[in-house]
């Protein structure tokens, strides 16, 4: 069991691996106790969301219904033969996970299969759903069991996971306008993105983040070096995108080079080393 329980570890972290060298980089940067479950539960998020994004020329509807039984029989049994569900279920059950939390995420996948437009209210679910509760479920790992810190941390964890997913939004809007036709930012026209419409988003985006770095600053040591260095990618990036024309965004997908990203990291260590942190 050991052998499995290693293998699907694995495929979980070669999944975040290949997927998201970003996101990759910073979990290498929490403690070592941290970094297995974190990515567990990055991988299971990977894989549900590939389904809505990318599997075009299958019936995703069956899919993500089929992953959804296959997860709560794998949290139930203690076990699956899926690798990646095989990992998340190790992590969603010794750290007692909420199913809520991971019922308001597949709520939000259900959503990617037929909404293209949203209102205010559907944003904010969707919002919650796909990535505030992730931070969540990560923050029951970084807590380990603390339930009185896991609650004073959750508006933090909440509004970092909003402000990822919404700079993500802005990245990638050219792919999910063009050839997903999906507008997630409500009573905006990307035929007219106006340069209003971008500054609303980016006030909007500028709180969460606010709101994110005075829960960093409380997160238990073991993880707060890590999810630091994370908050500061996306921080230059949202600035990267600030820079940017309203009718630019849509001709490109703005990035981070390497050597931006390593820069992060030196920056981020000294201040660590200088417990500025």
């Amino acid at each position: 069991m050991n052998l499995f329980n290693e293998l699907s570890r694995q495929c979980s972290k070669a999944t975040t691996e290949m997927y998201s060298t970003s996101f990759s980089s910073a979990i290498k940067l929490l403690h070592p106790d941290l970094r297995v479950p974190i990515f567990n539960i990055y991988g299971f998020v990977r894989f549900a969301d590939e389904i809505v994004d990318t599997f075009h020329e299958y019936n995703k509807e069956v899919l993500l219904a089929e992953f959804k039984i296959e997860t709560y029989s794998a949290i139930e049994r203690g076990i699956s033969l899926n690798p990646i569900l095989h990992s998340f279920q190790l992590t969603v059950n010794k750290y007692q996970v909420s199913n809520d939390l991971i019922e308001s995420f597949f709520k939000s996948m259900e959503m990617d299969l037929s909404k293209t437009t949203y209102n205010s209210d559907g944003y904010k679910e969707y919002i919650y759903g796909s990535a505030e509760v992730v931070g969540l479920m990560c923050l029951y790992v970084f807590c380990e069991g603390n339930e009185i810190m896991y609650e004073k941390l959750k508006p933090g964890a909440q509004s970092l996971g909003a402000a990822f997913q919404k700079v993500n939004f802005l990245r990638d809007v050219k792919a999910d306008y063009e050839q997903l036709s999906r507008t997630y930012f409500p009573e905006v026209d990307f035929n007219n993105f106006t340069p209003s419409m971008k500054k609303q988003i980016e006030t909007d985006i500028a709180r969460d983040f606010a709101d994110a770095f005075d829960g960093i600053l409380h997160l238990p040591v073991k993880a707060r070096f890590g999810v630091y260095v994370a908050y500061k990618y996306y921080l230059t990036l949202f600035r990267k995108i600030k820079k940017t024309k309203s009718c630019n965004i849509l001709e490109q997908r703005i990035r981070i080079p390497n050597y931006g990203k390593a820069l992060i990291v030196a920056k981020a260590s000294l201040r660590s080393q200088l417990n500025l942190l």
